[in-house]
């Protein structure tokens, strides 16, 4: 096997393609509109609201709102309706994985010495993947390209009433991202590519201010957190066999500061109005990614290098939201939430589903008693497509397709 079977123009797009590949379920760039089904079916209006145990990851001045202990835990299935790659070779591929299952929960209890409440939570912060099968390389063979990528957070925090109309709060925790892909792995230049990960330190601070019994004002910030993805493993594909590299990284994925201003309004008794505008730094966290590949098995084999143009822009989200108490035991739930897309048309790829724009929810909650509540409810991710020739990639003209549903579900308990 010789040296010259790795030269950079044979492995490039393929080295290429493993940077860009990012979560295939995205929606505010790769964050989830909401966290909890409360958060999500008021269209990710939160920061103003924040008022049960996922306040840890909206808004943690929202923990001070808690009397005695909450637990929740949530579930979310997400069902892609029109995930799709086209290009010039031909192909017009749905990706295979079309249902994808998320979870998280978390338990506050408010202090017997202080105006304060404590909370600890984990939550999907993003991720899932694409995998596209049957598609026709360039060298005229049909092969896949999948990326599983997941970002999950752990996290602790308080919120504490430091006067009748402030509460402010703070939550401190990790989080963890692993990236696995396969990139025409059984095509000669063909990547594969396992287990990637790290585990960075996270924080979150807000703020709620009661500015009339019925009007809050809140607001909070979120540092950014690098995702340095380390210790992985890449196969090869000489064409004769597999090389394999035994220490594999990605670097310049990070999840992007932002800062949350929001407000609620009670018009009556009965209605819950509520806003929020979010700034992404998204040119900040995504700038370029870089994979390196070294510790080879074959003395011939060099160390890979190879670094990818992602250019983000940041990205306002607007989100708007409604809870309307139609009785004593039934609450229900609407909201819309927009974010532009802030992928440059020309970055563009087939793993990143990052392009949504319109988000539409609909829900409902049934207190069971004066312990239990269930809460469930409908997140519509409405389709676009996206034209694009990322000069980077082997697609030449291409299109990228996203659409989905999702399907969240909520269990709370108080006592």
């Amino acid at each position: 096997m010789g040296a010259s079977q790795f030269t950079g123009g044979r492995i490039a797009a393929m080295v290429i393609l493993a940077t860009c590949s990012l979560p295939a379920y995205a929606t505010n760039g790769f964050n989830l509109i909401g966290f909890g089904a409360e958060s999500t079916l008021m269209g990710g209006a939160d920061v103003a609201v924040a008022r049960d145990p996922s306040a840890l990851n909206t808004n943690p001045a929202g923990l001070a709102q808690i009397q005695g202990r909450m637990f929740n835990g949530f579930a979310s299935l997400l069902r892609t309706t029109d995930l799709r790659h086209e290009d010039q070779w031909g192909n017009d591929e749905h990706a295979s994985n079309r249902y994808t299952g998320l979870g998280g929960g978390g338990y506050a209890q408010s202090l017997d010495s202080l105006p304060c409440t404590a909370g600890v939570g984990m939550f999907a912060q993003g991720g899932a993947g694409g995998v596209f099968k049957n598609i026709t390389t360039p060298a005229g063979n049909e092969d896949k390209f999948s990326a599983l990528f997941g970002i999950a957070k752990f996290t602790g925090g308080i919120g504490c009433q430091v006067t009748d109309d402030l509460a402010l709060g703070g939550s401190f925790g990790l989080v963890y991202a692993s990236l696995e892909q396969n990139l025409y792995g059984n095509t000669t230049n063909g990547i594969k590519i396992e287990d990637a990960s790290t585990i960075r330190p996270t924080f979150k601070l807000g703020m709620q201010y009661k500015l009339t019994p019925r009007i809050v004002l809140a607001a909070a910030y979120t540092g950014k957190t690098e995702l340095p993805m380390t210790d992985g493993e890449m196969k090869f594909n000489t064409g004769a066999g597999y090389v394999t590299y035994h220490d594999v990284s990605f670097k310049g994925f990070a999840l992007p500061r932002e800062i949350a201003v929001g407000a609620a309004f009670r018009p009556n008794d009965d209605w819950l109005l509520s806003v929020k505008l979010n700034w992404l730094e998204w040119s900040d966290a995504l700038t370029s990614s870089t994979l390196r590949a070294t510790h080879p098995d074959s003395p011939l084999a060099p160390t890979i290098t190879q670094t990818n143009t992602l250019d983000w822009k940041n990205q306002w989200v607007i989100a708007t939201g409604a809870a309307y108490t139609l009785n004593e035991r039934t609450t229900l739930y609407a909201g819309y939430n927009y974010g532009r897309n802030p992928i440059p048309r020309g970055n563009t790829t087939p793993f990143i589903a990052g392009i949504l724009e319109h988000h539409y929810t609909v829900g409902a909650a049934y207190k069971w008693n004066e312990e239990w509540t269930v809460t469930g409810g409908v997140e519509y991710d409405a389709r676009i497509r996206v034209k694009y020739n990322n000069d980077e990639l082997p697609f030449g003209n291409s299109a990228l397709s996203n659409e989905a549903v999702f399907f969240h579900f909520m269990l709370t308990r108080k006592w």
